[in-house]
């Protein structure tokens, strides 16, 4: 009402309005965090505030609000992923931490939202609602059941239940997803959805069993159908997975677009060092054709609406003042980054720096798993001699995530399996104490020769090896065992280089720079050895035990068949 001077008022800008679609001259006033006041006819001043921005005739957009994030695929702790983020402009993710909750399980959850107190943005948590993501089908370092959802509900900045991938447990009334489901509904949360090629009455029966927004819808006849059902769509551009312009040719002769969002999933530091965060899927969506301020609109307002919270997401009287000013809203480089009405970001560049803290988990080596041999990875077949068919894993190109099962022939020789062409071994080992091991071949995969291995592997997060010879994949995962986790190369029974996650095997303390220097010479040395075909050779084996991506995946326990939740033997039959 002007009785009082305001904190904050940002002159000479372009107010983009995510409610009307309008572009227009304005003066926005800020007090105690909020904005007060948008005033279009008093451009010219006096303004009747402590302290006058100039905005210098920019566009003066919200906060960036990722609808759905996972920090541990940054491999960057929480407070080091925030000092990467803000200069581009985000100001709230709403993340999942299941793949730490799959190490460490309710401990893992608590440390995540813990770190990320007192961060110059707001980093929202969805409790993992899939731990381990395919009961009987994987096992992994904690089990999540509905008491976990009660106790975690309980933190301050919880406000949803994370993506609900077992969708056949919710399609069928699934007692465990049932009861975590109430339990969430019981604490107030919304419910993330993750319903990956569903369609029909299945995914009627997904949406009457509660959740209600989905990060995996790929293709563009998916994307229409989910938006008629009344679903959310968060239309993804990770660093593994790129969706925005198949979802965007499937709904843009739609009208509306209340319920279309936007979210990074997996984005890891290199890209967000050199190509944004929200920013840049953003700007992906408007190169694919969509309207600039329908997709600011997609990364801001919708999304707020969509986890069911209130005064997040624009700029009008009420609203937290997270807000950006940018020269271009097709591009979307954030000039100033302004989050609860203070400047905290400016020429991509943190204002003030983040404090650096430690915490014991930290420092814990989550390897429980003894020294590995080469019976542990060797495939003993049923017959010394002659042809065998084996079930095996088949990606359908060499950059898919997407697996078929098929039957092969093989030749034995003194009880081994002879592989063929683009073929390889994996090893799926479980990395908490529990001594199962899922063997099996993979086709497709991409790797020419030696050795990779990881314990950054969706969604427990077990010890992975793609491999030809037994030897090297004994080096390299004992070679993980003494560093804690991460991710390495071995070739001729040498480690040609290890990337270092100590943090629960996801995670490491370097910042963003150092990061990425420290990715770049593992990415170089695995395409020299055959993963040439992806983006990202780097993200390449960390799907590769995802029990919900379609349509067989492999798991410490073996060959899983996704659509039913079934293991497969690996053996077909002896010829």
């Amino acid at each position: 009402m002007g009785k009082i001077p305001a904190d904050l008022a940002i002159k000479n800008c372009q107010l983009v309005n995510v409610f009307t679609g309008e572009i227009y001259p304005a003066v926005v006033y800020v007090k105690d965090g909020f904005v007060a006041h948008v005033e279009r006819d008093e451009l010219n001043g006096p303004y009747h505030a402590e302290e006058v921005f100039e905005g210098e005739g920019r566009y003066l957009i919200p906060g960036f609000v990722d609808a759905h994030v996972h920090i541990e695929s940054s491999m960057m702790v929480p407070r080091n992923l925030a000092k990467v983020i803000v200069p581009h402009g985000t100001t709230t993710i709403i993340h999942d931490p299941h793949e730490l909750a799959n190490v460490y399980g309710v401990e893992g959850v608590r440390y995540m939202h813990d770190s990320a107190k007192g961060l110059p943005m707001r980093q929202l948590v969805d409790i993992p609602s899939c731990v381990p993501a395919v009961p009987g089908c994987e096992n992994a370092g904690a089990e999540f059941f509905a008491d976990e959802i009660r106790e975690l509900a309980k933190l301050e900045r919880v406000v949803g239940l994370a993506e609900v991938m077992d969708f056949l447990g919710v399609i069928n009334g699934d007692d465990r997803m049932m009861d975590i489901i109430e339990a969430a509904e019981e604490a107030g949360l919304y419910l993330q959805g993750h319903a990956p090629s569903v369609s029909g009455r299945n995914l009627s029966a997904y949406l009457c069993g509660g959740p209600y927004t989905c990060h995996e819808t790929r293709g563009s006849e998916e994307a229409l159908e989910k938006l008629r059902m009344g679903m959310y769509v968060d239309a993804r551009e990770s660093s593994i997975v790129k969706n925005i312009e198949a979802i965007w040719n499937g709904v843009k002769d739609c009208k509306f677009f209340d319920t279309l969002t936007l979210c990074t999933d997996d984005r890891e530091s290199d890209d967000l060092l050199h190509e944004g965060h929200m920013n840049a899927v953003a700007r992906k969506a408007v190169a694919c054709g969509m309207d600039p301020v329908a997709a600011i609109k997609s990364a801001t307002i919708n999304t707020a609406r969509e986890i069911g919270v209130a005064h997040l997401g624009a700029i009008a009287p009420g609203y937290v003042a997270d807000m950006v000013l940018t020269k271009d809203i097709t591009t979307l480089w954030a000039d100033v980054v302004f989050y609860e009405g203070k400047v905290v970001a400016k020429d991509g560049k943190l204002v003030e720096p983040i404090e650096d803290r430690d915490y014991e988990i930290e420092t814990r080596n989550s390897m429980n798993l003894r020294t590995v041999t080469v019976d542990d990875v060797t495939i003993k077949a049923p017959v010394d001699e002659g042809p065998i068919s084996v079930n095996i894993m088949e990606y359908l190109t060499k950059d898919s995530s997407v697996t078929v099962k098929s039957a092969v022939d093989f030749d034995t020789k003194n009880g081994q399996i002879l592989l063929g062409e683009d073929m390889a071994y994996v090893a799926v080992l479980n990395r908490y104490g529990k001594g199962t091991i899922g063997l099996g071949i993979v086709k497709n995969f991409g790797l020419k020769e030696g050795a990779i291995a990881s314990t950054v592997s969706h969604d427990s997060h077990n010890l992975t090896i793609v491999y030809f010879d037994p030897q090297d994949a004994v080096v390299a995962a004992n070679e993980l065992i003494r560093q804690g986790g991460g991710m390495t190369a071995v070739k001729n029974g040498e480690v040609l280089n290890t990337l270092r996650l100590e943090v629960g095997g996801l995670m490491t303390k370097l910042d963003a720079e150092e990061l990425a220097v420290e990715a770049a010479k593992m990415k170089e040395i695995e395409k020299g050895m055959g993963l040439t075909v992806p983006v990202n050779p780097l993200l390449r084996i960390v799907s590769l035990a995802l029990p919900v991506i379609p349509s067989v995946k492999m798991s410490d326990l073996g060959l899983v068949n996704v659509a039913d939740q079934t293991m497969i033997p690996l053996f077909e039959q002896i010829i």
